[in-house]
């Protein structure tokens, strides 16, 4: 789906993965958007983006007042408030959905929150785009492993997000509701990497849950791909997965250590943390197929005419407990991290 001439809103875009799809329309490899709308309830935030991408050291007056004007435009609103997402949505042709509570430890200890933005965001913003009318014409969900087979509230949350998300193909035919379900991103915020090296730049310890902890670890342009294939190739209601490797993230504590003499701590596993995560569970697996380099779940619901699978591209789940990366593919996928001195150069 090209992006040319589209009006895109992105949804939590100050977030890491929100700045990088910002970034990546920006570039204009995915064609030229017509205007970009970042909506997210953080001034602040907006604040900083704003003069990042616009390389300039403060604010005057005519960057905040002809905002409006710009390709990259920002908008102060709340995905659990209907009026603001309607007015949103209204002047949108496409919509990445990355507005979400996403630590794991902050939504078990506020899982009412969690609900309010994870669940409820995204009801909001389905009803906005059925009462809009016919300008939305795309919507992508990100989602994250932690919704297959949950056990912490994130995980639940995001998990009724991708079914109401499928279910939204039902009642607004108009427009293409699809999700894209992936694991760790290794720059983002609250990730295990800025943990460990800012731990290690402390000179330890280096903390971790379980010794035989496992992730899948991917990087924020692989997850960022991830949503523009979904919005090329994803059929009503199908959830996008990529093919990503996964560690022991021990082994990723001792990558980034390297020949320092710095401890290493177990603590003990935290609340609604998994030891391995999943990213297609064996109960999906059968309406799972493959396109395009990435696995693809099938929806459910007959309405969506999902895809008939005749041979399943998983003959069991895809856990991260398949270790697949060793130190040597380890050193290569952190070294963007290991070599800069300031880990937020690595992101943006």
């Amino acid at each position: 789906m090209s992006m040319d001439g589209k009006r895109i809103l992105v949804t939590g875009g100050t977030g890491s993965l929100g700045q990088r799809v910002v970034r990546r329309l920006l570039d204009g490899g995915q064609g030229r958007p017509a205007r970009i709308t970042v909506l997210s309830r953080d001034e602040a935030k907006q604040h900083d983006m704003r003069l990042r991408f616009l390389h300039r050291q403060s604010a005057t007056d005519e960057i905040i007042y002809e905002n409006s004007r710009q390709l990259l435009t920002f908008k102060i609103g709340d995905v659990r408030s209907y009026p603001a997402m309607l007015e949103a949505v209204r002047s949108a042709d496409v919509v990445v959905h990355a507005a979400a509570l996403k630590q794991v430890p902050t939504c078990e200890y506020f899982p009412a929150e969690a609900v309010l933005t994870n669940i409820m965001g995204a009801d909001v913003l389905v009803r906005a785009v059925r009462d809009a009318g016919a300008s939305v014409e795309a919507v992508v969900g990100i989602s994250t492993d932690k919704a297959c087979k949950p056990i912490n509230v994130m995980g639940m949350t995001k998990a009724v997000m991708e079914r109401i998300l499928v279910q939204a193909n039902v009642d607004s035919p108009r427009a293409r509701f699809v999700c894209v379900r992936y694991g760790n991103v290794v720059a983002s915020r609250g990730s295990v990497v800025p943990l460990f090296l800012d731990q290690i730049s402390r000179g330890g310890p280096v903390t971790i849950t379980l010794e035989q902890m496992t992730r899948f670890l991917l990087t924020l342009d692989r997850a960022v791909d991830t949503v523009f294939a979904a919005l090329d190739g994803a059929r009503p209601g199908e959830i996008y997965v990529p093919k990503v490797p996964a560690a022991r993230v021990i082994d990723v504590a001792r990558a980034l250590i390297g020949d320092r003499n710095i401890p290493i701590v177990f603590t003990g596993i935290r609340p609604g943390e998994k030891i391995h995560e999943i990213m297609v569970s064996e109960e999906e697996c059968h309406r799972t197929t493959e396109r395009d380099g990435y696995y693809v779940i099938c929806p459910m619901l007959a309405e969506c005419n999902p895809q008939r699978v005749d041979r399943p591209a998983l003959a069991e789940e895809y856990s991260s407990a398949a270790v697949t990366l060793d130190r040597a593919g380890l050193l290569e996928l952190l070294q963007p991290y290991m070599a800069a001195p300031d880990f937020s150069t690595a992101v943006e």
